[in-house]
């Protein structure tokens, strides 16, 4: 898929989900613009790594730490930010995978997917985990500068 239509249809994916989360109005664009500079990351890294641990690891890092930014800086909650722009990291095709493997009794590859779903789905934790903690140490000084 072209690159540009990636990028345009992950804006509009994170959009939507922060529609339905039900996330203030003011902050819809921000974390729309968060999560697709996320994917514009994951992107790349996707396509020049062969590891699929590494992309949504540090999409998920770069995400957490905009998210991490514009939370102090509009003094709003971080998760406004983040839970939205994870969204097109999820492995939501892994999960089905897997569950079509059970179900049609493909036990290895359902073994498989799931096991390369958790992984994808740690790295994302980890990803927003080592963010936030990061920005725990350096969030006096970026109160400073953004305030």
């Amino acid at each position: 898929m072209n690159f540009i239509l990636q990028v345009i249809l992950s804006f509009f994916s994170i959009f939507g989900f922060a529609i339905i989360f039900n996330i203030p109005r003011r902050s819809i664009f921000l974390a729309s613009i968060n999560g697709m500079i996320g994917w514009i990351v994951f992107f790349y890294i996707q396509k020049f790594s062969t590891n699929f641990i590494l992309p949504p690891l540090i999409g998920s890092l770069i995400v957490g730490l905009i998210g991490e930014i514009l939370a102090i800086y509009h003094k709003q909650p971080a998760t406004l930010f983040i839970i939205p722009g994870i969204i097109p990291f999820v492995p939501g095709y892994g999960i089905y995978y897997t569950m079509f493997h059970i179900l049609n009794n493909d036990l290895s590859n359902a073994l498989s997917t799931g096991v390369e779903s958790i992984f994808v789905a740690i790295a994302i934790a980890c990803g927003v985990v080592v963010a936030t903690s990061l920005t725990r140490f350096i969030r006096p000084y970026l109160e400073r500068l953004l305030n």
